[in-house]
């Protein structure tokens, strides 16, 4: 697919393929973040932000069960929220403009709405390898939602593309 066919795409096209692009980096990110915090010393290994914010926002008596669920739910939907966000705004992006998204994704978060609605403390009053995690995590993201839109763009002319069906049973 050429940028010029991605630029055409209808806007709820790019939508849909950032979104779902967005919640597959949230994968990959969450796997990042899982490894990287196991390096973290001993003394910086709660919970990581997406924990904390969404126990910081459900009612006290949420259980831990439903806490890691509602935490593993509302981050790959900001990660499908934000990815789509992207393709809407720049079809074209490559990895390298796609990790920096991730990180402008984390700064507006972080630094942004995060600490504007008292949830967490701005993220520079954060431990710094805490801190680093989050921006190794975001550069994975951004990195992966670019790639992983443009093979669903790809996609559309190669194995999601209009041509006879071939393996359907003989119709009566």
């Amino acid at each position: 697919m050429t940028d010029s066919d991605r630029t055409s795409l209808p806007l709820a096209s790019r939508l849909l393929i950032g979104a779902i692009a967005g919640a597959a980096a949230t994968v990959a990110m969450t796997a990042a973040m899982n490894r990287l915090h196991r390096r973290l010393p001993p003394d910086e290994q709660y919970p990581l932000p997406p924990r904390e914010i969404t126990e910081r926002t459900l009612p006290r008596s949420a259980g831990n069960q439903a806490i890691q669920d509602s935490a593993t739910t509302a981050h790959h939907l900001y990660g499908a929220a934000t990815g789509a966000l992207i393709a809407a705004a720049a079809p074209n992006i490559g990895p390298a403009r796609g990790a920096l998204a991730g990180v402008g994704v984390w700064a507006a978060s972080y630094f942004g709405w995060v600490p504007a609605m008292g949830i967490l403390e701005p993220a520079h009053r954060h431990p710094p390898r805490r801190s680093a995690l989050m921006i190794a995590a975001h550069l994975v993201w951004g990195a992966v939602t670019a790639l992983s839109i443009r093979e669903l763009e790809d996609a559309r002319t190669t194995t999601l593309r209009a041509g006879p069906i071939k393996d359907a049973p003989p119709e009566a």
